[in-house]
């Protein structure tokens, strides 16, 4: 199962959230009409990861299911495709290159198929957990070039996609500049925004700006509804 195309991810954090919970979150979110899922935290919670992803997938078959990993200890062969993701804003190695080494003899043994993504963390306004976990540094939202030009970086590295995010809980969104500017930069690789993003107009605002994927998460921790969704659903159509 791909996970292509453009729409609305749903983030479900299996650190908050049990298998039964994710279930109810699975069944409103296929009722909706979202693209996928993503799992993922800033901890590890591996052994909810397991259980989250299966859940998600046994009530809502057919949505594909996405691993969003802190780290190598979230990987679990219950998903569709593996985020490999390279905090390129950041320049601390564990989560440029050892997480990924790491994460080799499981790939061996079960050869989840993975997408190499960079991801950049863009200042949402607060300290994010992304932030306090990785000990990076976000990305000014005031400096689009900057962001632009570390998409750019991942891509001539051969990257394949490049993930934008305000991180989980975030006072602001991405903001529609750097998003742009980073559109721009590598038109033609998918490109996944989220973190801050509460309200189905803050998801509209990201896919006009450039956005293949928008994400949301943390707005949908409260029992979401399927009316609610939909919006979301519509907005980023």
């Amino acid at each position: 199962m791909r996970l292509d195309g453009q729409g609305l991810l749903v983030l479900v954090d299996p650190v908050r959230t049990d298998g039964a919970a994710a279930a109810r979150i699975g069944r409103a979110a296929k009722a909706a009409g979202v693209r996928g899922f993503l799992i993922g935290s800033s901890f590890d919670g591996a052994a909810q990861t397991h259980a989250v992803a299966r859940a998600l997938r046994e009530s809502a078959p057919g949505v594909p299911v996405a691993l969003f990993p802190g780290s190598a200890m979230q990987l679990t062969d219950q998903v569709d495709l593996v985020l490999f993701l390279s905090l390129v804003s950041g320049r601390n190695p564990q989560y440029l290159i050892e997480e990924h080494v790491r994460a080799v003899p499981f790939l061996r043994q079960h050869p989840v198929p993975t997408l190499s993504t960079a991801y950049i963390l863009i200042d949402g306004g607060r300290v994010t957990s992304v932030e306090s976990v990785s000990q990076t540094r976000p990305l000014p939202a005031d400096k689009p070039e900057l962001a632009a030009a570390h998409a750019t970086a991942a891509n001539l590295i051969g990257m394949q996609a490049i993930y934008l995010d305000a991180g989980s809980g975030a006072d602001r969104p991405v903001s529609t500049d750097v998003i742009r500017a980073c559109r721009a930069a590598v038109p033609n690789r998918p490109l996944f925004v989220g973190g801050g993003i509460r309200t189905p107009d803050q998801a509209h605002v990201a896919r006009q700006a450039g956005a293949d994927f928008v994400v949301i998460g943390t707005v949908l921790e409260q029992d979401p509804g399927v009316r609610e969704l939909e919006a979301f659903v519509e907005a980023v159509r």
